[in-house]
């Protein structure tokens, strides 16, 4: 994409590590990286999925070059620095977030709305979670832990399904979320839709 982003801010790491170990075949093209570079420096990761992924290619390795690491030379030395941990949340002015549940593929098409209020910072899960709440039998909701953090695996019943190619996408004006729904944050007034989707 022209703003350096590859696929999706989860996508980024591994793709990043494949440009750079086949970096000599892209010639006479040169591969611009600096771009794709500045996109993840400046992303707040925080699934250790991601960052995995990720670090490698920030300090000019790959998966691949495991095979070669002397780990003996690298047992005497030391970070020289530490990452610093996220500061523990105070107290957040509280935000309305506009959230919504669409179903139009399949079975009994359904479209509901709700505003909820959560503390600035919250996550979309928290949102999601103060929606079902307020309103259990319309916006309850499934949820599984995968190693790239909480997937939504069913909403007002309706549950994804790999057989029928079926999941439930989320979205931001209009535009899917690059985030999954336990790290993206959501604004002061931002809409949130849920919609069943195929692919």
């Amino acid at each position: 994409k022209g703003n350096g982003m590859i696929g999706n801010i989860y996508s980024m790491g591994l793709a990043l590590q494949a440009l750079e170990a086949t970096r000599k075949f892209y010639a006479p093209r040169k591969w611009d990286c600096a771009q794709a570079f500045s996109v993840v420096s400046a992303h707040d990761y925080q699934q250790p999925m991601a960052i995995a992924q990720v670090l490698p290619a920030l300090v000019g390795r790959s998966y691949l070059d495991v095979a070669g690491l002397d780990c003996a030379a690298t047992t005497k030395m030391s970070p020289n620095q530490q990452v610093p941990l996220s500061p523990m949340l105070g107290t957040h002015a509280p935000i309305q977030v506009h959230y919504s549940i669409t179903n139009a593929l399949q079975g009994k098409h359904f479209h509901y709305s709700t505003s909820v209020t959560v503390p600035s910072g919250s996550t979309l899960l928290q949102v999601m979670e103060v929606a079902a709440e307020e309103n259990p039998q319309t916006f309850s909701f499934q949820t599984e832990q995968t190693s790239w953090g909480t997937y939504v695996t069913s909403i007002h019943g309706l549950a994804a399904s790999t057989e029928d190619r079926t999941y439930w996408q989320f979205l931001s004006a209009e535009d899917a979320l690059q985030e999954g729904v336990g790290t993206y944050k959501p604004h002061a007034g931002e809409h949130i839709q849920a919609v069943f989707s195929t692919y």
